[in-house]
């Protein structure tokens, strides 16, 4: 099924604080991280691989249509299940036209890694937020492939591909913890011959690590001084297609907890989220900031531990997020960032040099977020400083979300529970990583309506 896709007009809305308080139990989209991998190793494997409950974001959409343009068979059978038949490593072919990786960075880092590892030509470009985006942290360890790239100045898309059909395997310490650059790097050791060896200062998401083995790849990883790991493949496996149930995405479920945190009496359930322990560093931290946060009915799906996880409102205080949890909770400092901006105290968020190479400035979007709705913040360095409000957020303000859809959502948490309504630009892009926010958030009573 080749899927056209269409940028929305901006959609703009105002958030006001609802009548009642949030209830009810919801189902959040598959994860985005596990739903793009499965894809694009579906794509690598031999044979037919069934995938459940992938998410149907705007930016999986793009990987799908990306590995169809490199050979592999791919169709959509019914709501989040989908059916890929794969070529093999050896089995991709030149796309007749440019990769159009919309909003997606992460579709379009892995990425990088296949194609650097293959003997074609091919060019990658996105929409104007992902072209602003820097590339250049995954072309330099994978020039060593034997891969050339010719980018816009400062290693940003469009980007033309070069690839080398046999590749040296690579041996890459991550400077910054990365769970994309790690990933890109192993991507192209799979059709490098001997081991591919990684090494990351700080533990990232795994689900790289854990999707090869589930196809049958051999990846062995140690520990490494305080909280590193080395991650070892052997090049050249044979990748046999295996079925995938996608977890819920736990950096979606963030937005729905939290808003279920802080609006008085509220408590909602989120069920079937993903609580890979390289992902959970905001449940963490929330706990740790006093939140009623209760885990239940825990069980392993598709090699990945998932659970649900039910919210009840309550007074917050202030926390200390050390730099060492940020690469498990990246995607989620936005939402934190509000919660804290309810709590009672001062938060600090260590480490976040990350954020400033997101959809956005994550980290400077943030904290326009904050002040624009008088909440006092912060930066020094890469830290972030938050200070609380004790549950009186201003409001009234607007937010610019520099098409950053977890800027857009967390702007909808804020409104919920501030004093006087807050007003968001633009809630098109959503979509690209959570559709249904807005329909899911008012089946809790949320109330929003453009």
């Amino acid at each position: 099924m080749k899927t056209d896709h269409v940028q929305s007009s901006v959609r703009a809305l105002t958030v006001h604080a609802p009548r009642a308080p949030l209830s009810g139990s919801v189902q959040v989209p598959g994860d985005k991280s596990i739903s793009h991998r499965s894809l694009m190793f579906a794509a690598l494997a031999r044979g037919t691989t069934h995938i459940t409950g992938l998410l149907e974001g705007e930016d999986v959409l793009r990987t799908a249509d990306a590995m169809r343009a490199l050979g592999a068979d791919i169709t959509r059978t019914g709501a989040g299940t989908w059916t890929v038949r794969g070529c093999g490593l050896d089995g991709l072919h030149e796309p007749a036209d440019v990769l159009d990786m919309g909003n997606s960075g992460t579709a379009a880092r892995l990425l990088s890694g296949i194609l650097a590892s293959h003997g074609f030509t091919s060019v990658m470009t996105g929409d104007a937020s992902l072209r602003g985006r820097p590339m250049k942290r995954v072309m330099d360890p994978l020039a060593a492939t034997g891969a050339v790239f010719l980018s816009r100045q400062g290693g940003r898309l469009p980007l033309a591909i070069q690839g080398n059909a046999n590749p040296p395997p690579l041996s890459y310490r991550l400077p910054v913890a990365s769970a994309q650059v790690k990933s890109a790097v192993l991507l192209a050791g799979l059709n490098a011959q001997g081991e591919t060896r990684v090494e990351e200062p700080v533990a990232t998401r795994d689900h790289t690590e854990n999707m090869l083995r589930h196809f049958g790849a051999s990846v062995h990883v140690e520990p490494m001084g305080a909280g590193g790991r080395v991650i070892t493949l052997q090049g050249r496996p044979e990748l046999v297609a295996r079925d995938i149930v996608v977890p819920g995405d736990p950096s979606s479920a963030a937005f729905v907890l939290a808003a279920a945190l802080l609006v008085p009496g509220s408590a909602v359930s989120v069920r079937g989220v993903g609580l890979n322990p390289l992902r959970t560093g905001l449940f963490t931290s929330l706990k740790e900031m006093g939140a009623d946060l209760v885990i239940s009915n825990e069980r392993v799906e598709g090699g990945e531990p998932v659970g649900d996880i039910t919210a009840t409102a309550g007074a917050l205080h202030g926390v200390d997020v050390p730099a060492t949890r940020a690469p498990s909770m990246i995607d989620e400092y936005p939402v934190l960032a509000v919660v804290a901006a309810h709590a009672t105290g001062q938060s600090r968020f260590r480490g976040l040099e990350e954020l400033r190479v997101k959809e956005s400035d994550r980290l400077a979007a943030t904290v326009a977020l904050l002040e624009a709705n008088g909440v006092k913040v912060e930066v020094v360095g890469d830290d972030m400083i938050v200070h609380g409000t004790g549950g009186a957020i201003p409001g009234g303000g607007l937010v610019q979300t520099r098409m950053d859809h977890r800027l857009a959502m967390s702007a909808i948490v804020m409104g919920l529970a501030a004093g006087k309504p807050v007003s968001v630009d633009d809630t098109a892009f959503i979509d690209t990583s959570f559709p249904g926010f807005i329909t899911l958030m008012n089946s809790i009573g949320a109330g929003l309506a453009a």
